[in-house]
């Protein structure tokens, strides 16, 4: 297994994802190459938490074009991690 900081790149900083916190659901940008069972123990590992579930998402990359050149953004993949009850990661909760 990779080191758990290298598959949780960023936290998603939108009014969605902050809305989400409510439910216990938070969301990360995470390396495209990992699958769920990863991500579960990445975060049980960094944040000491309880992981119910992981929803992930592909996101596709984007034609970009600045000038005459053209190219596409990156591709990235979501995880949406749905934790216990009384469980709950600091970094969202202390920005709400």
């Amino acid at each position: 297994m990779k080191d758990p900081r290298d598959i949780i790149i960023s936290p998603i900083v939108s009014e969605k994802s902050y809305a989400a916190v409510e439910q216990k659901q938070y969301s990360f940008y995470i390396d495209p190459r990992v699958d769920k069972e990863e991500v579960k123990k990445a975060f049980e590992k960094i944040f000491n938490v309880t992981v119910l579930s992981v929803n992930t998402i592909n996101v596709k990359a984007k034609p970009k074009r600045l000038g005459k050149s053209t190219g596409y953004s990156a591709r990235m993949k979501k995880a949406i991690v749905k934790v216990g009850k009384k469980d709950k990661i600091d970094f969202f909760e202390s920005t709400v």
